[in-house]
């Protein structure tokens, strides 16, 4: 199979056969993971090297998490090479996705994705998170391997106004610790953990859901 054909099959043991069957898609992920790999020479992108490896292990991770995400805007924090913000804004063009990345080398490669793919809906932030405004609604804040819950939280909690109790937080995980799950504190709270299976990886993946609640402290939760 070519690049496209394994994109394709891909797809489909996600069980996102609407995606697999759009070929502008597959073609321009395709175009994504052959810029990582020409990039990744100079700018160590990613520790995985080859473009099969990226596939599974962050094209299909990526997209594991489409069904768990609330639109229409989407905030991924530390995005990196643009995981899992670039993978999302090619399947979901009809969502915008902010991406925020403090490396200078990183977001000029993702200032290229965008030119490269024509990606109209992402916008590429680069600041640190802390010094980041966003002045549109941001209906979900997603961070890949990117810190711990209470810290993922504490360094994004200003993007979303505390009388919006409708935006979730979403982290990426391989397994959360227990200890972890319980440092997340009022007004925040776990709305769910969701298991996922991603074809290709044998390893767990999990998406912790983290909603704030806007009812005074001690009153319970919405």
């Amino acid at each position: 199979m070519n690049l496209v054909e394994q994109i394709e099959y891909g797809l489909t043991s996600l069980n996102c056969p609407a995606l697999s069957q759009e070929l502008q898609i597959c073609e321009q992920i395709a175009q994504y993971l052959l810029l990582i790999e020409k990039w990744n020479k100079r700018f160590n992108l990613t520790a995985i090297r080859t473009v099969e490896d990226m596939l599974y292990q962050h094209i299909m991770d990526s997209l594991a998490v489409i069904g768990h995400l609330h639109g229409p805007i989407i905030a991924d924090v530390g995005t990196g090479a643009g995981l899992p913000g670039i993978p999302l804004a090619i399947a979901r063009p009809d969502w915008q996705v902010i991406m925020i990345e403090s490396n200078q080398k990183k977001a000029a490669f993702l200032q290229q994705v965008k030119i490269e793919l024509e990606l109209a809906n992402i916008e590429v932030v680069a600041k640190r998170i802390e010094d980041t405004e966003i002045n549109n609604q941001i209906n979900t804040i997603i961070s890949r391997a990117f810190a711990s819950l209470s810290t993922f939280i504490k360094l994004t909690q200003h993007l979303i106004p505390p009388d919006n109790g409708a935006s979730r937080w979403v982290a990426m995980k391989s397994k959360c610790a227990e200890q972890e799950l319980k440092e997340v504190s009022e007004p925040f709270y776990i709305e769910k953990v969701v298991p996922l299976i991603v074809p290709g990886l044998f390893a767990k993946r999990e998406l912790i859901i983290i909603r704030r609640s806007t009812k005074p402290i001690g009153s319970g939760q919405e």
